[in-house]
């Protein structure tokens, strides 16, 4: 137990030096993760080796289930199609071709253990090109057509590795088997993830406090898996859903500070889980190596051959040869012009094509693969096929993750941000002048001190001008650049120093004996809020 605590704290502080690292440097955290990873697996000393049953049911789940929360149900209701055309058409295609292409140039290996690799490296994972595409500012329909993909992918692929590693230890495929299977893991994971949905916001819609929601929060994603695995449908998917869904209906069945907390905990969930995974991936060189001694190297260059060519090859060919199909089969019909109807350019196809990272999902399938048959014999070529997605692995998480950036700015595409930040501003006017019709009405109706009801009144008035103002600096824009108004940074740095003058005061205050603790930590609760209403660093 020594070493794994060891192992933890020195993880938790190499992810904190890392993120550093990447936030000055600019390249991806997951690359120089993995990098870390290697390193440490080539020094002397004890590694952590990738269990996939931790990893599919106490890691996966709330990785797919936070990434959930944050997307949009409505964007990928209107690029279901595409979506549909990437995390299913693409993910079979890719499993079907390396299957194929293991068993042509290896035929020692059987196609049904072949279509196993192919199943296990087909899933992209996301997680590095979202967090490059949305610091580089990709449109927002390009990045829901990552985080969609990334999000229902697994389960196509996990069922797909799951009903060709039966086949290859038993001797028996079906296609007809096979799609019976897939409709029913993908039907009762739909069905169970509406279930938990349903569930949550029913009990959401009777507790307000924090604490307690946040614990609902917290428990939603294992209890979705374990519901769905336990009746042997897609867990995965019954997890994407649920979040799915309750990410959507978290406006109207929770409170803010619900929300502020919930927030806050996922995303160190997030952080630390998305840390540890790629610090693992790393590592588990040496496991990967051991026992490839006794297959030639012309072997092994055929397997890695196939394996990175159908991966690396396939993903761009398919995103052009679908850019042919009929226009209502590239969004969802009634979608509207704003959520990027059409075929995709050659610049984004480009973009998509260098987006498709492997991560632990891969590993986490390759791994669970049986050291023997139901016959007792060895498994066909085990070995070399963790090789050839530990491979996958790294190329695509290294080496395009690295390259991911550059080719973003050399496409010269990016999100319409002065086009964004007037929608928002336009919404906020328009809850502003909501709130003042409420007030009116409260003060018709209601015993409303008349003192009250001004400063409300000026207090929004006050900041419709502000919104007012903001409009015509955003509609002057060029090139969906967001224009840099002195004034208005000027304001934004002006509020921060009277809450950090504040925040001094308080601390004196403590200090000289005046205050209490736990009344610092209400009074300073109440500047945090402040402070986090104020527009990010970027301004909007």
């Amino acid at each position: 137990m020594t070493h794994i605590l060891i192992f933890v704290v020195a993880g938790v502080a190499v992810v904190l030096v890392v993120e550093l690292i990447a936030e000055r440097t600019r390249l991806p955290a997951a690359a120089l993760l993995t990098a870390a990873g290697l390193i440490y697996a080539l020094l002397p000393g004890t590694n952590i080796e990738l269990d996939p049953q931790v990893i599919l049911t106490f890691v996966l789940p709330p990785l797919l289930y936070s990434a959930a929360l944050n997307s949009s149900l409505l964007a990928i209701r209107k690029n279901l199609r595409p979506v549909i055309s990437l995390s299913v058409g693409l993910v079979l295609a890719t499993a079907l071709l390396v299957g194929v292409g293991i068993h042509l140039f290896l035929p020692a290996i059987s196609l049904a253990a072949g279509i196993a690799l192919g199943a296990a490296v087909a899933p992209p994972d996301p997680v590095a090109a979202l967090a490059i595409g949305r610091r580089a500012g990709l449109p927002p329909r390009l990045i829901t057509l990552i985080e969609g993909e990334g999000l229902l992918n697994d389960a196509t692929a996990l069922t797909t590795f799951t009903v060709a590693v039966v086949a290859a230890t038993t001797g028996g495929f079906s296609v007809g088997m096979f799609g019976l299977r897939f409709l029913l893991a993908a039907v009762g994971g739909l069905a169970v993830g509406m279930v938990v949905a349903l569930f949550v916001r029913l009990v959401r819609s009777r507790v307000n406090e924090p604490v307690l929601v946040n614990s609902l929060s917290l428990i939603t994603p294992f209890a979705a898996y374990l519901f769905g695995e336990e009746i042997h449908v897609s867990g995965v998917l019954a997890v994407v859903v649920a979040g799915l869904v309750i990410g959507h209906d978290t406006p109207r069945f929770s409170s803010g500070a619900s929300r502020l907390q919930t927030t806050a905990v996922w995303r160190l969930i997030d952080f630390l889980l998305e840390g540890f995974v790629f610090i693992l991936i790393g590592q588990q060189l040496p496991r990967v190596l051991t026992g490839l001694e006794g297959y030639p190297t012309s072997t092994i260059v055929a397997g890695l051959g196939v394996t990175l060519g159908v991966v690396l090859l396939l993903r761009p060919i398919w995103l052009v040869v679908t850019q042919f199909l009929p226009p209502r089969l590239h969004t969802r019909l009634g979608g509207g012009e704003r959520s990027g109807d059409g075929a995709l350019s050659g610049r984004e196809v480009l973009i998509m094509s260098w987006s498709g990272t492997r991560g632990v999902i891969t590993l986490a399938a390759i791994f669970s693969l049986p050291l023997v048959t139901d016959g007792g014999a060895p498994f066909p070529g085990r070995d070399l096929l963790l090789l050839c997605a530990y491979a996958v692995v790294l190329v695509t998480l290294i080496g395009q993750g690295l390259t991911f950036a550059p080719i973003v700015r050399a496409t010269g595409i990016r999100a319409d941000a002065a086009g964004e930040a007037l929608e928002r501003n336009e919404v906020r006017t328009a809850a502003a002048h909501a709130g003042l019709a409420r007030l009116e009405q409260l003060a018709e109706d209601q015993d409303t001190p008349d003192e009250a009801v001004r400063a409300m009144r000026a207090g929004l008035e006050l900041r419709l001008e502000r919104y007012q103002r903001r409009a015509d600096i955003l509609e002057g824009a060029e090139n969906g650049e967001i224009p840099v108004s002195p004034t208005y940074e000027a304001a934004l740095t002006a509020r921060r120093a009277i809450i950090d003058a504040q925040r001094d005061e308080l601390l004196r205050w403590r200090d000289a004996g005046r205050l209490t603790d736990s009344s610092l930590r209400i009074l300073e609760r109440e500047l945090d809020l402040e402070e986090f209403t104020l527009p990010h660093r970027d301004g909007h």
